[in-house]
């Protein structure tokens, strides 16, 4: 009875019982370990970069502090050496940072298969249903 009933939705909706497999298609990625160096290279001299503005910035702010001895002038520059040995800190964080990602990179899944199943949910059903015949018998 189940199989009229299939047939007949079948015939309504005109779509066909079969079910189609299709090669499934394998992309490589690219290796992990490469953009966790381009990354750390690239954050690397940003670091190195701001460090050094800082430092000019912190002489420029003590020339100011000297010539008008305003306290806020000594605040702000109390504020930029924090800032730049906070940045200097990071520098360190991120070596931390890249050896537990490339301890973390050796068990790394090396390739994705991706699949794609089109059709409909009954045609799906029927499939499984067959799959799991196959395991049982």
């Amino acid at each position: 009875m189940a199989k009229d009933i299939d047939s007949k939705l079948n015939d309504v909706l005109d779509i066909s019982s079969e079910i189609k497999k299709e090669a499934t298609q394998v992309i490589k990625r690219p290796p992990q370990s490469e953009n966790i160096q381009t990354d750390y290279k690239y954050t690397r001299e940003n670091l190195y970069g701001l460090v050094e503005r800082g430092q000019d910035a912190i002489e420029g702010i003590l020339d100011v502090c000297k010539e008008t001895e305003n306290p806020r002038a000594y605040e702000v520059a109390g504020q930029l050496i924090k800032t730049v040995g906070e940045t200097a800190e990071k520098l360190l964080d991120i070596q931390t940072k890249l050896k537990r990602l490339e301890d973390e990179n050796g068990g790394a899944v090396k390739t994705q298969h991706n699949h794609l199943y089109v059709g409909s949910t009954s045609e799906l059903q029927k499939f499984l249903k067959k799959e799991s015949k196959k395991d049982d018998g």
